[in-house]
């Protein structure tokens, strides 16, 4: 049985429920705007496909001081790959998508400047060599979904598909959401409300409605450390680099406008969808998205991926010790990312992810994050306005994970994987 959270904290009121035996969240969620500058903030933990947790609470616009309420969206970057990449593994579970064909089977004209050998499963697994554009693009072109497709099509990869991995910062959602729109005729923000945000009434959104537009956070970027920079921050230096171009070569989308607003906190980019970081929603979002796959794939009598499709979506698919774009360890499956523990490495590449083996799902800029573990039967969403440093998670969503499993009774974390 759930028990109602209303407590009083500097950073202003948290509300929401909680199970009891999730207090430890509550705690932690309280703790990161006492102790850890968060400023608004949602958390949601659902064990078998029912909320044990589902919190929320802060600030949700500094200009305005408006709260952030439990409906509260804000731009959850990456983590919107896990979404694109579920609508994908619908499709193979269908048998309308082969994750194993070329990608020219179902879009020819992708074959174009050495990537005719490219397949499906190396844009899911970050193995195509597109990691950014080459060719400047024009203001607000990640708003122009035809004008993206083009530019993908003419653009040679930095290496040889296949042979490494580099992350698709930006350029994921453009590729693996065009082979989805010409697999089911229908534009990435339409079948993922169709397939996914429609049968589970998922606040979460590739392409956010006008009338939505209200109940946005004002997102605040993270201050970066240039004493000290990380190899990806070094590397973004010279603007010809495949860091600099990933991340800022998009026509504005990480840039301040004329009103002093940043590209991706203005209408015209919730509106687009940017399948790669554009999406919105809170930790009852992120956490909804996950519950059929921690459930077997299956939730509410509707099949979302059959078990042998989950298996292949939970298994590692690349890994390397020093990905081509971010210059650090990873480990990524079909579409998402695996635990990472990278204490051990180099400054500036130590940035970690601790979560089971057996779970999968993905991070976003500046350390949301939505995952399933099917093991423990767990999903779980997390989101926030106050963006952290780090290519992975921080120490806010961190500790909030480590709550979960030791409400579980897991009892370490040190192998790199949370074990019982």
């Amino acid at each position: 049985m759930n028990t109602s959270l209303d407590c009083t904290v500097s950073a202003g009121e948290l509300r929401g429920t909680v199970d009891p035996r999730f207090s430890r969240v509550a705690d932690e969620f309280e703790r990161n705007f006492r102790e850890r500058n968060e400023l608004g903030a949602s958390v949601c933990v659902m064990l078998n496909g029912a909320p044990v947790v589902d919190l929320w609470g802060g600030t949700a616009r500094v200009d305005s001081a408006a709260p952030w309420n439990s409906d509260t969206l804000s731009v959850v970057w990456s983590s919107t790959k896990g979404a694109v990449s579920m609508c994908a593994h619908i499709l193979a579970t269908r048998g309308d998508l082969d994750i194993d064909a070329l990608v020219t089977d179902y879009w020819p004209e992708y074959g174009q400047n050495g990537k005719a050998t490219t397949t499906v499963k190396m844009l899911l697994s970050h193995q195509s060599g597109v990691c950014a554009i080459s060719e400047r693009l024009p203001a607000n072109a990640y708003a122009d979904w035809d004008l993206m497709i083009k530019a993908i099509e003419k653009q040679a990869p930095f290496f040889e598909p296949g042979s490494a991995h580099g992350y698709q910062a930006l350029t994921y959602g453009w590729l693996v959401g065009e082979v989805i729109r010409r697999v089911s005729g229908q534009s990435l923000g339409e079948f993922f409300r169709q397939a996914i945000g429609d049968p589970l009434d998922l606040d979460f959104w590739i392409g956010l409605p006008d009338t939505h537009e209200s109940r946005t956070a004002r997102m605040i970027m993270p201050e970066m450390n240039l004493d000290d920079p990380s190899p990806f921050l070094y590397a973004m230096r010279d603007p010809k680099s495949v860091q600099a171009l990933a991340m800022g070569n998009s026509g504005g989308y990480m840039d301040l406008n004329k009103d002093g607003v940043r590209g991706f906190d203005t209408r015209l980019a919730h509106a687009a969808e940017i399948g790669g970081a554009g999406g919105l929603a809170n930790g009852r979002g992120l956490a909804g998205l996950y519950a059929p796959l921690a459930c077997g794939g299956r939730l509410n009598d509707i099949e979302y991926v059959s078990p042998d499709i989950l298996a292949r979506m939970a298994a590692v698919a690349s890994a390397s010790s020093r990905d081509v774009t971010l210059l650090a360890p990873m480990r990524f499956s079909l579409g998402f990312f695996k635990a990472m523990d990278n204490r051990r490495s180099v400054p500036g590449t130590q940035d970690s992810m601790f979560i089971p083996e057996a779970a999968f799902g993905h991070p976003g800029y500046g350390g949301s994050i939505g995952f399933a573990d099917p093991e423990s039967g767990i999903s779980f969403g997390y989101t926030m306005n106050r963006m952290g440093q780090g290519m992975l998670l921080n120490e806010r969503g961190q500790s909030l994970i480590d709550a979960v499993y030791r409400s579980l009774g897991y009892r370490s974390r040190e192998s790199g994987n949370w074990l019982k």
